[in-house]
């Protein structure tokens, strides 16, 4: 960490903590034609990443997020805190559980103001994982957090973009935000049978109420 307050994982250190996401039901099952959906041009940023579609609310104070729901794409799931590892990457949940999200707990709480970072599988061994149709997410829909002090923060999704490993862009994803953002992210882009999948996908959203 380069400060005491600069607590975001890097970007590098993230390009290596997805390379454990090697798609081992795709090289095992030979499913080529089913890997995971990729975002369409359509679904990205129109105007950087200060565009939205809708005013942001107000931050909410700091809560751990418990489970996460994204209606759209079939996503409801609990939520385990994540770390960093030695090298700075960010840790994943554990593969043995394909629905089980992660929040990297060194950062912001989903719904206060910053940028929270939340992170998951696309795929284990058994098959697809919690986030499998990440890619699939559509401007406009919804990500709900429940938190520990019973709120749930409502998101909606600005945009949706994929990124090649060795062209992740730090700033853009993990930069400190004014208002109360939220970065959901998993493996995606190329698939390899000899080195996994080759890049990110990563959603980008704001809050817009609570409940």
């Amino acid at each position: 960490m380069s400060s005491p307050t600069d607590t975001r994982p890097r970007g590098k250190g993230w390009g290596l903590a997805v390379a454990v996401c090697v798609g081992l039901w795709l090289v095992q099952s030979g499913a080529r034609d089913v890997t995971p959906p990729v975002p369409s041009a359509a679904e990205a940023f129109a105007a950087g990443p200060g565009w939205h579609t809708s005013a942001a609310a107000d931050p909410l104070p700091p809560s751990a997020p418990v489970r996460i729901r994204i209606p759209g794409i079939g996503v409801d799931a609990p939520v385990m805190r994540l770390g960093l590892g030695p090298d700075g990457s960010l840790d994943v949940p554990p593969a043995g559980n394909g629905n089980l999200a992660g929040w990297f707990a060194g950062g912001t709480a989903p719904g206060a103001r910053g940028t929270a970072v939340m992170a998951g599988h696309v795929d284990n061994a058994r098959g697809p994982a919690v986030f499998y149709g990440l890619g699939a997410l559509k401007k406009g829909q919804r990500i709900e957090v429940a938190r520990l002090d019973g709120r749930t923060a409502v998101f909606t999704v600005d945009a949706v973009e994929v990124y090649d490993n060795d062209a992740f862009p730090d700033a853009k994803v993990y930069g400190e935000a004014r208002r109360a953002e939220l970065r959901v992210i998993t493996c995606g882009g190329g698939f390899s049978p000899k080195t996994g999948y080759q890049g990110n996908v990563v959603a980008y959203a704001h809050l817009i109420g609570a409940r």
